[in-house]
């Protein structure tokens, strides 16, 4: 693993992707539990973000892509009360129409990154995920909300804005257009029940702060190996994220190519071998 030094401090970088300058306050904090990667957002009381926060996002998620020994990615908020309460309306206030743009379009592509990357991405919802925290979550590949730990939806009209972190498009993409327009433009925030039978939750699991990670780590690691293989996980990702931006017919050539890629992995072979065999198979992600 690779460090870099801050001044007198000698810190080590997330995943050990390569050396790089480190300067400021610390607010994503990242380490692995076998084969899952643990981002999380750190920033109290609410987790909310800044330029910084989503420039150490930005390098943890590159950071966890390029870690052959990372297959999956759960991100989360330190604490009990907030996954994310989204931008930090302290610094909007403080900097220029030019630099909120610019902030907006890089968290965009921040988060786009998060959607586009090859590995199964988890969002543990730990407590409040309103604005941009539910941005950040709905661009993970599965939501799983702690019960009765705090409320969600996207309010930003009450600051005279949209939900410009991806929000109008991937609400509308899991609700539908009707129901996203009427959730935005009332601003109104709902349980994480609410959110699971609109299907912008997956599961909702009981239990305090420690139980609850304990329980989404459990979730995570059976797809990693050997129980799954890594590559096609992350291949149905890919098919599907990309494939449903795509007509049908180029998504459905995206998805042989895709499946031609792992019918030449050692996974597909081991996984063809064992059904054949009646055992169960052992992935090793190759």
């Amino acid at each position: 693993m690779a460090t870099v030094t801050n001044g007198s401090t000698t810190q080590q970088t997330p995943f050990g992707r390569e050396q790089r300058p480190f300067e400021g306050k610390r607010v994503i904090n990242t380490w692995k539990d076998e084969h899952v990667a643990i981002i999380e957002m750190d920033d109290p009381p609410a987790n909310t973000y800044t330029h910084e926060m989503m420039r150490q996002l930005d390098e943890a998620i590159l950071d966890a892509r390029f870690d052959q020994d990372v297959e999956v990615i759960v991100i989360t908020g330190k604490g009990e009360k907030f996954f994310s309460a989204g931008a930090n309306i302290g610094m909007l206030n403080s900097v220029t129409p030019e630099f909120k743009y610019n902030f907006c379009l890089h968290a965009n592509e921040t988060l786009s990154r998060l959607e586009q990357t090859p590995k199964l991405v988890i969002a543990a919802l730990n407590g409040h995920t309103v604005g941009g925290g539910l941005e950040i979550a709905m661009a993970a590949d599965i939501r799983i909300a702690r019960q009765d730990a705090g409320k969600t939806g996207l309010p930003e009209v009450a600051l005279g804005v949209l939900p410009g972190t991806g929000g109008t498009q991937r609400l509308a993409r899991l609700v539908g257009k009707s129901r996203a327009i009427e959730l935005m433009c009332m601003g109104r925030t709902f349980s994480f029940e609410q959110a699971q039978e609109w299907g912008i939750v997956n599961d909702i699991y009981e239990g305090d702060a420690e139980s609850f990670r304990a329980q989404v780590l459990t979730y995570a690691k059976q797809f990693t190996t050997p129980n799954k293989a890594p590559m096609a996980v992350g291949h149905i990702k890919r098919s599907v994220q990309t494939g449903m931006e795509l007509p049908l017919n180029d998504a459905l050539a995206l998805e042989r190519e895709l499946q031609s890629l792992l019918f030449k992995s050692e996974d597909a072979k081991e996984g063809i071998a064992a059904y054949n065999e009646k055992r169960v198979a052992e992935f090793k992600y190759k």
